[in-house]
């Protein structure tokens, strides 16, 4: 993803998986102040991840944009006052 910025997704429904659209990107836990530290993950060759804190298992779906996830709404946007 050289270039773009990496996605960083969140997971407060406790979801067992997400799919998403890429391979590099950040997982945060839960949304902010419940989130763990904001570990980098890369799926390298692999099209499942799981986050070594949340235990969330996140599979890439290439039919999905980078922005999208399965359940919708896994997006996480740093709301900075």
């Amino acid at each position: 993803m050289a270039g773009g910025s990496i996605p960083h997704f969140q997971n407060d429904a406790g979801d067992a998986a997400i799919d998403i659209g890429v391979k590099e990107f950040m997982c945060v836990g839960a949304n902010p102040p419940f989130d763990h530290p904001h570990v980098f993950l890369d799926m390298g060759a692999d099209d499942e991840k799981v986050c070594p804190y949340c235990s969330t298992l996140y599979r890439y779906d290439p039919s999905l944009k980078a922005d999208e996830t399965r359940p919708a709404g896994r997006l996480y946007l740093d709301r900075a006052a």
